[in-house]
């Protein structure tokens, strides 16, 4: 789909830069940035961070919305625009900033959100001998690349190459009919994951030569992209959702089926880990047998009053049914679906663009702080991952009572904390409120 541009858009762009600019060093505050409350592992890492976009071509692919009877193998080279974010070394007369320009507007499409994050764009890369470990970010349908770089930019800083994918057909300016999205999800996320490996390698012409440690690799996903995450980590389709008459026509999704040969040879073994939003398809995709495939670790954020995914009937089932999986999930009381997108609505970001209150919803909490949303899963991404892709020691940050308020700060005169201490690690006194955590290993023995 083409989107027609005014001439004037470019300078409307130009003074919304400046615009924001101004407001943004008025008020100090940038997407991501930690508020006074923000939980211990939601501050930034030690690396300062760099970021640029790439394209790359995933040739001779099903064109599956060109699908019919009397055209059933259509194919096409389908395109991927990336974002890549990683540890930088940018020099001491450079300020580590950088501004994006986000489309979540399909009825907006001269509308961009225009903010500034904490990178640099294309700043010279900082190596390390053994690399960095990858990680992939999946948005949700339809959403962008940008959509979550409050996490991004954070996890970046902390010693990662972070590879966020705009989905064709999935993005907010094209739009398309569910069924590519369907199909296309795991198979990009695969094919990121062979692309960045091979820009990876020491004797690759690629600014990430020999900086990447894609044996490491997690995947994060928000909505469709945790549905992407959870097929491309392990835990194969229904066969139900391969008949379903509302998705994937011709029977293609057969290829991500648990049991068929040609998903079984697919799963990566580089994926160690997956961190996944408010992921949809439990009950319409996936069985608790189908489930059974996920065998790496995986976390699950859910709101409770999820209106899309679902909660006891979505998301929970997703946690109950990965019995071969060292899993976690929390859980944000009284949320809805949009609890892993950027707070845009508290950065200024939105102040040029007009909308409704459903328009808004695509990505606002209506009874959280956005802000405090982005801080709280910074605080567990880098928990979670640092575990499970670098062996770092931050179990005690995923050691907690389930219900969050029934948590107790208790110290000595001298500040110790004391034996009865329950309040959850890593919030500060009185923060931790509103949450619930769970966490269950997987049964002696693979089922």
């Amino acid at each position: 789909m083409k989107v027609k541009v005014k001439p004037f858009f470019y300078l409307v762009v130009f003074l919304l830069t400046i615009f924001f600019s101004v407001e943004i060093y008025a008020s100090n505050y940038l997407i991501g940035d930690p508020l006074p409350d923000a939980p211990d592992q939601a501050y930034r890492g030690n690396y300062r961070v760099g970021v640029r976009t790439l394209e790359i071509v995933n040739e001779n692919q099903l064109d599956i919305l060109n699908y019919s009877r009397d055209n059933p193998d259509p194919r096409y080279d389908r395109k991927l625009k990336l974002e890549v974010w990683y540890p930088a070394d940018i020099p001491e007369r450079r300020k580590e900033l950088t501004t994006y320009l986000d489309y979540q507007f399909g009825d907006y499409p001269e509308e961009p959100i225009v903010y500034q994050g904490r990178a640099l764009r294309n700043a010279p890369v900082h190596k390390e001998d053994s690399g960095y470990p990858l990680v992939i970010v999946s948005h949700g349908y339809p959403g962008t690349r940008l959509m979550m770089s409050y996490l991004t930019e954070n996890l970046a800083s902390k010693g990662y190459v972070v590879v966020a994918i705009d989905h064709t057909d999935s993005t907010s300016i094209d739009q398309k009919a569910f069924s590519s999205t369907l199909l296309n999800r795991p198979l990009d996320i695969l094919f990121t994951l062979d692309k960045i490996a091979e820009m990876g390698r020491e004797d690759s012409d690629s600014f990430l030569a020999g900086m990447v440690d894609a044996d490491h690799t997690a995947l994060i996903g928000y909505s469709m992209g945790g549905y992407g995450s959870i097929n491309a980590a392990g835990a194969g389709f229904s066969e139900n959702a391969v008949n379903s008459p509302w998705g994937v026509p011709g029977g293609h999704l057969k290829i991500r089926q648990s049991g068929q040969e040609i998903f079984e040879k697919s799963i990566d073994k580089r994926i160690k880990a997956i961190f996944v939003m408010a992921p949809w398809g439990a009950a319409q995709f996936w069985d608790k047998e189908t489930m059974k495939g996920l065998k790496v670790p995986s976390f699950y954020v859910v709101g409770d009053e999820d209106d899309v995914a679902g909660y006891e009937n979505g998301v929970k089932l997703f946690y109950d049914w990965a019995v071969n999986s060292e899993r976690y999930m929390l859980v944000f009381r009284n949320a809805r679906h949009n609890i892993a997108p950027n707070a845009y609505d508290s950065s200024g970001a939105l102040n040029s663009v007009e909308m409704t209150a459903s328009e808004l919803m695509r990505f606002n909490e209506p009874s959280w702080d956005n802000r405090h949303i982005n801080n709280i899963i910074q605080h567990f991404a880098t928990a979670f991952l640092g575990i499970y892709l670098k062996g770092e020691n931050y179990q005690d940050y995923l050691d907690l009572i389930p219900i969050s308020n029934e948590g107790k700060w208790s110290q000595d005169k001298n500040g110790n904390f004391k034996d009865d201490h329950t309040h959850w690690k890593g919030f500060p006194e009185r923060t931790a409120i509103g949450l619930e955590f769970y966490h269950s290993s997987p049964d002696n023995g693979l089922k």
